[in-house]
């Protein structure tokens, strides 16, 4: 994940061995405002509203890893940890560059098998 774009990736049901893309969620960012407090605002909201738009994909999650580039993964394990349905969830992190949704599912499947 980065501060615009995430893939999101888990197993489709639980009976499942294999790691896949369950959801994508993005954020074009605020647009420019002359008012520097509204733009903030706005990015504010955004950026909520993406982190919602990742967790719908994560409900029943016991535990999240979260890869990419950027603190947006920091922002994120903040975000869940304020949320009470996952506060509870248990959360790592790692940097890395972008990759496929192939490579994407072959590193998640090799962190939880």
């Amino acid at each position: 994940m980065d501060s615009h774009h995430a893939t999101v990736v888990g197993r489709a049901n639980a009976d499942s061995e294999n790691f896949t893309v369950v959801g994508v969620a993005g954020n074009a960012g605020a647009e420019h405002n002359s008012s520097e407090k509204n733009e903030h605002n706005d990015e504010r909201t955004l950026q909520h509203k993406f982190f919602k738009e990742i967790l719908s994909h994560i409900v029943n999650a016991e535990e999240v890893h979260l890869t990419g580039t950027g603190t947006s993964q920091e922002q994120l394990i903040h975000y869940m940890e304020a949320t009470p349905q996952f506060k509870n969830v248990v959360t790592q992190k790692s940097t890395s560059n972008k990759m496929s949704d192939e490579n994407l599912a072959a590193y998640i499947s090799a962190r939880f098998n």
